[in-house]
């Protein structure tokens, strides 16, 4: 199972760690709809999966336990963050 996941670029101890920073965010602004909720998590869990391995590799970084540390914090900024990072490379990009 743990090969299968592999492929998909599914990295499950990231997943973990970036669920539980997501779950942060929706404690912060419990006023929002489900579908927000869910959006909100998704995005924490995806770029805790997906731009770990691209940051740690930035910044060089050989501790394991920073890792995760660097999915939960991935996880945490999740949507925002990422919306941040468009706004700051694209210049004029406003939403």
């Amino acid at each position: 199972m743990k090969e299968i996941l592999a492929e998909l670029g599914i990295n499950a101890s990231l997943i973990v760690a970036g669920l539980f920073g997501s779950l942060l965010t929706v404690k912060r602004d419990a006023s929002k709809r489900i579908g927000e909720v869910l959006l909100s998590i998704a995005a924490g869990v995806g770029s805790a999966n997906y731009l770990t391995p691209i940051v740690i590799d930035f910044i060089d970084v050989k501790n394991r336990n920073m890792e995760f540390g660097i999915a939960f914090i991935l996880g945490y900024i999740g949507l925002n963050g990422i919306e941040y990072v468009i706004r700051r490379l694209i210049p004029g990009k406003t939403s």
